[in-house]
């Protein structure tokens, strides 16, 4: 099964692999997931995010997935989901599943990541915005 396969298996049956809808949970299994393919998951999702969204940042990809899904909310990161309810965290899980789907996509064809990287290298070395 490739691991794009997996992902939509577990976007589309979350309770088979254990989870009920808490983002936190979701973050942890893929992590362990992560690890277990030695990091080779998650290499780049970060970076394919931050040139998603077109502006640096130096927030993880955990953060980054709940400021798109959340942004009614104000807060950074972790600290949007005090404020959240449980439909909140599973539409929170739902986004991060299908963005993690996409940025598969990008990962598995060598030229869109190289581009991609070209991009986040970019967004990097462009000057920061003057100070008003």
């Amino acid at each position: 099964m490739s691991d794009k396969d997996f992902i939509e298996s577990v976007r589309d049956r979350p309770g088979i692999y254990g989870l009920g809808g808490s983002y936190g949970d979701a973050v942890m299994f893929l992590i362990g997931f992560n690890e277990a393919r030695s990091g080779g998951l998650l290499r780049g999702f970060t970076e394919w995010l931050v040139v998603r969204k077109g502006e640096c940042s130096s927030l993880g990809w955990q953060a980054l997935v709940l400021d798109e899904a959340l942004p009614h909310i104000e807060g950074w990161g972790r600290h949007k989901l005090r404020s959240t309810n449980s439909q909140q965290e599973k539409e929170a899980v739902q986004l991060l599943l299908s963005l993690l789907r996409e940025f598969l996509t990008v990962r598995d064809d060598v030229m869109a990541l190289a581009r991609m990287y070209a991009q986040y290298n970019s967004l990097h070395s462009q000057p920061p915005p003057e100070a008003a």
